[in-house]
């Protein structure tokens, strides 16, 4: 049996306050389904960052994994680019 492909996305960190917990802005861009106008949505994500390598700015790439918490469902996979 093949584990199913993992949901991947890539976002902003905006708050790393927690311990080994970042919290993750994702932007994107939806059609509104009466109207057709595209819609900036933003989503946050709380992921898992075991080595506490991820800080406010740094762009990151989030994996979907089991549940580690009550809000935690997502872990960080590796920083993308750091903030400047």
């Amino acid at each position: 049996m093949e584990r199913a492909t993992r949901k991947v996305r890539v976002g902003v960190v905006v708050s790393d306050s927690r311990d080994r917990t970042v919290t993750v802005e994702v932007s994107d861009v939806k059609r509104h389904p009466k109207y057709g106008k595209t819609v900036p949505v933003r989503t946050k994500f709380h992921a898992h960052d075991e080595a506490n390598d991820a800080h406010v700015g740094d762009t990151v790439r989030i994996v979907e994994t089991r549940p580690l918490s009550k809000t935690k469902r997502w872990r960080v996979d590796e920083v993308v680019e750091r903030a400047k």
